[in-house]
């Protein structure tokens, strides 16, 4: 019998171990200081043995049944000790797969290029996609960028009028680019993910929950179809476009006159630049009307030289200018003084300006975002990390970090508040008009105070916080039952997993307290899904699979068809809770309980089609599929999964073939 290994018993390790005993398997572990108290409670039931020295010593190594140990994961908190502990075990077994927490992309690279069959993690970063997609609110759940497109993963709370309520069943919503997920009716709570527990003929109702993923193109298209046609379409964009300038003006204004005492200089600015552009007009108009030998631009010539302190250059005290009133010259003269003054305020205001900037010019920040945008406070690894996933999707993100950053260079795009207390912090990030906070400092006490803190300023804000331990998670969600907790280390314990059996991870997102994992299989010999149909796949086993690339074909395709046969060579991605990995390692499908009873056919040419369509689907021969279509009514002695034989039935409708359901058990 195979074994696992686990090396290093800190939190992420013990959640590995109980990862990977929901598979059934053997666990072993190695532990340099094992506590006198485990944060996860019995964890010593769930070991088969632990080891107690340095795993990274060939001798402790030694001491497990190394030639049957099929996978180690390798999670102790000190970089150094992974890395040797990988190439001991390599050397004392060439077949063990090798799944290592490290953070050192090119040394990974190297090592797996010359060690093989291994993989490596960091279990901060792995969650990164995870806070960035919980930051945009319900309604977008994953984002999927894999070689062959780009995909989406949407929840939708069904409003009043959608297009969608013409369908006359579920099971009609899944096109070819577009598959449904999950489906929650408005009175049941969606407190956990059941891929294809749902009913295909349930026709939606008004504020049912669906899950659903969908491509880039696709999405696009579903966003747009409440516009009636093209003239309408620019019509709202423009009166759209004019409400929002108009919006932003009166607020700006308001804003303006509520500047704190630091920001009074901008105002005094302001209002010398007025001024100064004011007496300019007037000047301009007065001297060419009351003396009309002078042209427009002479007059304001004329002008701005005042302003600028030049009256001496163009009046004299002995020799006055005639046909020039004595009180315009007497105006031209308080032009001169006001100017002094004003303009010297501005070149005062533009030294200082200069010279607080102290030079930096290449390394200025983008401005302070004012609403809609999302806060991240802790700007470490993981927050740099999530903030690059929010960038790319062109949100607006502002970081906030309560510790000084030495390497500023990391993130010079990102708008970041550093150097300010919490109260400062939060007064300047302007939290009652963001949109969503993500905090993930390393402290949870700080990450609870700014929550709490943030949803007595902002209800309205959508939360996700980091937290370490189970007992805090859970009791933060009844504290916080509307914002999203995440513990980092549970969420990539799943994902060092699943990279065990020997898949290769590829991504994760969190639904309602559960991670989805984006895994990738390359089909074998021995594999569980060699052979079977997409849609065996698929149902019995309650994954989505969103790539598929043949072995004889270079192109990938996406969202694929359930007709589809694997074989060996093949490759396959989907998205699995680690439930659904479990089944497929296990090769223990969910039992088939339909089969379709056919009741008559309008014709030759509909039994011929029919034939096609039952051997297509269900995976049986064509000879069985042709004699059920001999000996109408007949039952097809072939048992489905509920969503295929709806869609059988679906199918043999269309081609005027009446049948219907028969559930066995």
């Amino acid at each position: 019998m195979d074994y696992f290994l686990v090396c290093g018993l800190g939190y992420l390790g013990q959640h590995c171990v109980i990862a990977l005993k929901k598979f059934g398997v053997k666990v072993i572990a190695i532990e340099k200081n094992p506590p006198s108290d485990w944060e996860v409670k019995n964890l010593h039931e769930s070991l088969d043995e632990l080891i107690i020295g340095d795993c990274s010593q060939q001798n402790i190594l030694s001491q497990t049944p190394i030639s049957k140990i099929r996978a180690a994961l390798i999670v102790t908190t000190i970089e150094k000790v992974n890395i040797e502990t990988a190439i001991a075990l390599r050397t004392l077994n060439p077949h063990t797969r090798l799944i290592v927490r490290s953070d050192r992309e090119n040394l990974n690279y190297l090592l797996s290029n010359q060690l093989g069959n291994f993989v490596a993690y960091e279990p901060k970063h792995l969650p990164a996609n995870a806070y960035a997609l919980s930051a945009l609110g319900k309604d977008t759940i994953g984002f999927l960028d894999l070689e062959g497109g780009k995909m989406r993963i949407n929840r939708l709370q069904m409003p009043s009028h959608h297009p969608w309520y013409s369908y006359k069943s579920l099971e009609e919503l899944n096109t070819r680019h577009r598959r449904i997920i999950t489906h929650y009716r408005h009175n049941f709570p969606d407190t956990e993910i059941n891929f294809y527990q749902w009913n295909p003929e349930a026709k939606l109702q008004p504020q049912d929950t669906i899950v659903y993923v969908e491509t880039e193109n696709n999405d696009l298209m579903t966003k747009g179809y409440n516009t009636n046609s093209p003239q309408r379409k620019l019509s709202q964009n423009i009166i759209q476009y004019i409400t929002h300038i108009q919006h932003r003006f009166n607020r700006y204004l308001k804003e303006f006159w509520q500047l704190n005492r630091k920001q009074q200089i901008r105002r005094v600015a302001l209002v010398c630049t007025l001024v100064v552009f004011l007496l300019l007009i007037t000047g301009t108009i007065l001297f060419h009307f009351y003396y009309s030998a002078i042209s427009f631009v002479s007059a304001f010539y004329v002008t701005a030289i005042l302003l600028l302190g030049g009256y001496a250059d163009l009046f004299s005290p002995l020799e006055p200018l005639t046909g020039l009133p004595a009180w315009l010259q007497l105006f031209s003269l308080l032009l001169t003084l006001t100017g002094t003054a004003f303009v010297g305020v501005l070149y005062a205001l533009l030294t200082e300006a200069l010279l607080s900037s102290k030079f930096q010019f290449n390394s200025k920040r983008p401005p302070i975002p004012r609403e809609n945008h999302i806060i991240i406070v802790g700007f470490g690894r993981l927050g740099q990390k999530v903030a690059e996933k929010l960038q790319e999707l062109k949100k607006p993100v502002l970081a906030i970090t309560l510790n000084p950053i030495t390497d500023i260079s990391t993130a010079l795009t990102i708008p970041l508040i550093s150097g300010h207390n919490l109260n400062d912090s939060l007064k300047l990030a302007y939290l009652e008009k963001a949109k969503s906070m993500v905090i993930v400092t390393d402290d949870d006490i700080i990450n609870i105070e700014i929550a709490l803190l943030s949803q007595k300023i902002n209800p309205n804000c959508q939360l996700v916080i980091r937290t370490n331990g189970d007992t805090l998670t859970e009791n933060l969600s009844q504290l916080l039952p509307h914002a999203t907790i995440i513990d980092p280390y549970i969420a990539a314990a799943e994902a060092f997993t699943g990279a065990a059996f020997g898949e290769n991870i590829l991504g994760l997102s969190r639904l309602q307290r559960q991670t989805i994992l984006v895994t990738q299989y390359h089909i074998e010999g021995n594999d569980t899904l060699q052979g079977l149909l997409l849609s065996e796949v698929a149902y019995g086993y309650g994954v989505i699979p969103v790539i598929y690339q043949n072995h004889l074909d270079a192109s990938r395709v996406t969202l694929p068809s359930d007709d589809i046969r694997l074989a060996v060579g093949d490759l396959l991605i989907v998205l699995a809770t680690i439930e659904g990995l479990k089944a497929i390692e296990l090769g223990k499908p969910h039992l088939r309980q339909w089969q379709l009873e056919i009741l008559s056919a309008q014709s030759k040419m509909t039994i011929f089609d029919g034939t096609s369509a039952i051997a297509r689907i269900s995976g049986c021969s064509l000879k069985t599929a042709k004699e059920v279509m001999d000996n109408i009514p007949c039952i097809l002695p072939v048992r489905m999964y509920h969503h295929q034989a709806v869609r059988l039935k679906k199918i043999l409708h269309q081609n005027q073939i009446q049948s219907h359901l028969v559930r066995v058990r």
